[in-house]
């Protein structure tokens, strides 16, 4: 398709956009009395306009049933996260046992690391990218001093090459392939934060295993963005927060992913709780620990039901549509506005440099050369909602469910205004 930098263009694609509809399903910020254009959801999604009756039926159960709303709730509580197992497995690629909700993200990536990291003395190292996510470093460099290693010599990071902006799969494989047997775990960031790349997962999967390591993904930006088929490409485990593309709400439940064959086995370390346990015998009090056949068993409490219900009803928009229809709306308005970036670029004296590559998801990370954070300032005072990294990278994401073309066509409108203003 041949764009074009008109008002006109980007309305007829938004009046031809399947999942236009969506867009009144959530609730737009404002800025001068006007909705928000929203980049960030990257970061925190929209509230969907029904996530509010969710939470309210919880409360009214609780008001009118109190702990009786355990059992007797119209969703009763004792089992109200496993409604979400069988919808977020088509998000994620896996079989309905093999995904729980529960926690946050780095929670539950520690509580799988007790699982997937054992490390001896010959096989103590982990892989991942360089410069990961703060959170996922800080875990990753307590768990290895937790076993009594050192991290600089058991983190091995893969770095971009000299003057790139983005990994290579095979420089991935090859550190893999020369760490060897000393190496136990691969754990990486399946979209990485900052530059937006989505990294060959089955490939870098495949390598890993072929090693004797286990893989693990965080799938914090590719949940509800990427397409990901965590069992058939043989993941051993997986872990995401549900506040990005998956518009939960803040800090709320994270969900885990643990492939079929480490389930229903008493034999696999973990740290254990009362929610773990079989629920047949779960009021027996036994003292004896059960697993749960399916991914529940890494469950150490009660669910947390009012971050839970969010959850909820954003999968049933999920369900209504379908990570394919998701995926071919994602590309499209991702392509136009990558399309309106370079227009504009042709009308200003400032360069931007897309440092995204074409494996990408609905994130552009955009490198103003010439700019600071007075422009990033005149941006969100003029409801444009974008994020900022240093140097002066701005991350612009389009979420699929919500944002539309007429969107980018206004966001390059003011970006321009923004530059010649100054």
């Amino acid at each position: 398709m041949e764009f074009k930098n008109t008002l006109s263009f980007a309305k007829g694609l938004d009046s031809e956009d399947v999942l236009r509809p969506y867009r009144d399903e959530f609730i737009f910020p404002k800025v001068n009395g006007q909705d928000v254009i929203y980049f960030t959801g990257n970061s925190l999604g929209l509230q969907p306009k029904r996530t509010k009756k969710y939470v309210d039926d919880v409360m009214n159960d609780w008001a009118s049933l109190a702990v009786e709303g355990h059992f007797y709730a119209d969703k009763p509580w004792w089992d109200y996260h496993e409604r979400l197992a069988e919808p977020l497995a088509k998000v994620v690629g896996a079989q309905p046992k093999e995904v729980s909700v529960m926690n946050t993200l780095t929670v539950n990536l520690h509580l799988l690391m007790v699982s997937f990291y054992t490390p001896d003395k010959k096989r103590f190292k982990i892989i991942c990218e360089e410069k990961a996510f703060p959170s996922d470093q800080y875990m990753l460099q307590s768990q290895i001093r937790f076993h009594g290693f050192d991290p600089s010599e058991a983190i091995v990071e893969v770095k971009k090459r000299e003057g790139e902006h983005a990994w290579k799969t095979e420089d991935f494989i090859a550190k893999i392939e020369e760490v060897g047997d000393e190496l136990a775990l691969v754990l990486i960031g399946g979209v990485n934060y900052y530059n937006g790349q989505v990294l060959d997962m089955e490939a870098i999967t495949k390598a890993g295993k072929a090693a004797g390591a286990m893989v693990g993904w965080d799938l914090a930006h590719g949940v509800g963005n990427v397409a990901l088929e965590l069992h058939d490409w043989n993941v051993d485990f997986a872990a995401w927060c549900s506040y990005k593309y998956m518009n939960s709400g803040p800090g709320n439940a994270s969900g885990v992913y643990v492939h079929e064959r480490y389930l229903n086995r008493k034999d696999i370390p973990r740290f254990e709780g009362w929610w773990g346990t079989k629920k047949e015998t779960r009021f027996l009090m036994k003292p004896e620990f059960e697993p749960m056949e399916n991914a529940d068993a890494w469950q150490v409490s009660n669910a947390p039901i009012l971050s839970i219900a969010p959850y909820l009803a954003s999968l049933e928009l999920f369900e209504e549509v379908g990570m394919e229809a998701l995926i071919r709306k994602r590309d499209k308005i991702v392509a136009y506005l990558e399309f309106i970036l370079r227009e504009i670029d042709k009308e200003v004296t400032s360069s931007f440099e897309i440092i995204t590559p074409k494996e990408r998801g609905c994130q552009l990370s955009v490198f103003l050369h010439g700019e600071g954070k007075a422009l990033f300032n005149y941006l969100m005072d003029n409801g444009v909602i974008i994020d900022w990294r240093e140097p002066n990278v701005i991350r612009l994401a389009p979420a699929p469910f919500y944002s539309s073309f007429e969107d980018m066509y206004r966001f390059g409108q003011i970006l321009k205004n923004g530059i010649l203003s100054e």
